[in-house]
């Protein structure tokens, strides 16, 4: 208990340190007027002019044409692996793999229906997978610094320029964050080489083959991007990957770094910086409820096995134990990064419920790098536009009047994801085709389990997280096909109305403040956002839990 409990101090403590210094230094990175001179190349070379500035409209088209030429290129690299260099030996990666392995690496999901380490060699690893969890981490850094303009500009029609905020994401954040926890991941013992594999022999005289790899470097981005997978099948639960306990506390704070301290760049960029205490605090709120429900259900896991072991061990390494497991656990599936030390799938019922509702919260405490801040945005004017119907006035937030327009796209945010979620599920089970697909190839554990493990897959997929029941086969022409098309969506269509929501933001002038404003920065709105938080996701999810892992939970 002690060892857990100063390991989460340690956490927090080092969340506090880097809190202001990190989240005032992206405040300036995307409020600077100055370009770097790596910067003005990079414009001179794809022809765009870093001073000018883009409606919304020609920002979300910035985002899905280079979205879209992602998706193309990761496509053909890994269709072309055979004779590129450093392919190891291995083939060209499927048609129906190589389809859904680019979308999720474009949309920051790293969903991988296939074991890394023995599937993709090198150049496909570096030049493909490696790069887009730079720039889809960068993706949606840039969404949610438009938002956060379209609350502080008055009356413009202008929310930034796209491909300034994209450069300046990666090269002066991510890039120089990931080099420096790279190098301490290296210390920590991740391997870091391009050796192949090599072939030893064991203690009972067998022969074994153990795979090297460019490890630490894609470990490092992998977390701090909030991206998720892993370069062995089994994530961060390798030695490889993650070797001992500090490496394994150092990779949560990778996780936690951006998304806890962007509250503090929202609070700078808008003149407010209780604003930012006041979302941080309701993240946090969120964050610690889940953490110690999770904690709790795998403690007390019933049944002689984990009576014995002293809680739910089952898929979980020693060398972390329970705690250090369900933090890891609680970090990657309430963000959206996906990577795991631990096999989710082996969770108690109510344990796996858990994680699978820490992504059903749309990963907002504190949620992928930038997703989290604007799907916590948004809950936030849904929340004033609430308040203002108990008390009879017209919501504002932030100074911005929240008309019919601005709920409408709030409301439309909120509820897509969800519509994937579901939708992927029932279909999975409706289609007679489909379902006896599912059930004869994909589902190694039929009744309740196997039905959340389906429910997983599509809320993994639809809200860009990338873990999963790893009980479910699902390099399949159908789920493939699925949840691919359900990364696409989650991803894109909720950024069409964020950044149509900061273009109507931004065109507003300030509504004054008065005695009838909603202090939107005391512990009654922090109360009242988590609290529209867990009900909108109660009254949505419940139901289909209750089908799965509360139907288990319950036997």
């Amino acid at each position: 208990m002690w060892l857990a409990v100063a390991q989460f101090a340690t956490l927090v403590l080092a969340l506090g340190l880097i809190y202001r210094p990190l989240g005032d230094y992206i405040a300036r990175t995307f409020t600077s007027t100055k370009h770097l001179k790596i910067e003005r190349g990079l414009y001179r070379l794809v022809g765009v002019n870093g001073d000018s500035e883009q409606s919304w409209g020609a920002y979300l088209r910035g985002v899905l044409a280079f979205s879209a030429v992602g998706v193309l290129l990761v496509y053909l690299i890994q269709r072309l692996q055979a004779v590129l260099p450093y392919s190891l030996g291995f083939p060209a990666i499927p048609e129906g793999l190589s389809f859904n392995t680019a979308v999720s690496f474009v949309t920051n999901t790293n969903w991988q229906s296939y074991s890394p380490d023995v599937t993709m060699g090198y150049t496909v690893q570096l030049i493909g997978l490696a790069v887009q969890n730079f720039v889809s981490a960068g993706v949606g850094l840039a969404v949610a610094i438009a938002l956060i303009r379209g609350f502080s500009r008055r009356s413009t029609g202008t929310i930034g320029n796209f491909w300034v905020d994209l450069t300046r994401g990666v090269l002066r954040i991510l890039l120089p964050l990931s080099f420096i926890a790279a190098i301490v991941l290296i210390a920590g013992g991740v391997i870091q080489n391009v050796a192949g594999f090599t072939d030893v022999t064991t203690v009972a005289g067998g022969t074994q083959s153990i795979p090297g790899g460019p490890v630490a470097s894609q470990e490092a981005i992998k977390l701090l991007g909030t991206n998720g997978g892993g370069f062995f099948n089994v994530n961060s639960a390798h030695p490889f990957e993650n070797p001992t306990p500090w490496t394994n506390l150092f990779e949560i704070l990778l996780m936690l770094a951006i998304p806890f301290s962007l509250p503090r760049t929202f609070g700078t960029m808008v003149g407010d910086k209780r604003q930012g205490y006041a979302i941080l605090a309701a993240m946090g709120a969120i964050f610690v409820v889940s953490l110690t429900a999770l904690t709790v259900f795998e403690a007390i896991g019933s049944g002689s096995g984990p009576m014995a072991a002293g809680g739910a061990m089952e898929g979980k390494e020693q060398r972390f134990g329970i705690f250090a497991s369900t933090l890891f656990g609680t970090s990657s599936t309430i963000t959206s990064t996906g990577a795991v030390d631990s096999m989710h799938d082996s969770y108690t019922s109510l344990g796996g419920m858990m994680t699978m509702f820490n992504m059903m919260l749309g990963e907002i405490a504190p949620g992928g790098v930038g997703a989290g801040l604007y799907g916590m945005l948004v809950i936030a004017i849904i929340t004033v536009f609430i308040a203002g119907l108990l008390v009879g006035r017209t919501p504002e937030y932030l100074g911005k009047k929240l008309g019919p327009r601005e709920i409408k796209l709030a409301s439309l945010y909120i509820l897509t994801t969800p519509t994937i979620v579901l939708a992927g599920t029932a279909l999975s089970f409706a289609i007679p085709a489909v379902r006896a697909d599912v059930e004869s190839t994909s589902i190694w554990n039929p009744g309740l389990h196997g039905f959340s493990e389906v429910l997983y897959a599509f809320t993994s997929a639809g809200n860009n997280n990338g873990s999963a029941f790893a009980g479910i086969t699902a390099n399949t022409p159908w789920f493939n096909t699925a949840l691919g098309v359900a990364m696409l969506l989650g991803r894109f269509i909720p950024i069409v109305f964020v950044l149509a929501l900061a273009g109507s933001l931004a065109s507003q002038g300030k509504v004054p403040v008065t005695a009838g404003t909603l202090p939107t920065h005391r512990p009654q709105f922090v109360g009242l956002l988590v609290g529209v938080v867990l009900i909108v996701v109660a009254l949505t999810y419940f139901p289909v839990l209750a089908l799965g892992p509360l139907a288990e939970g319950l036997q």
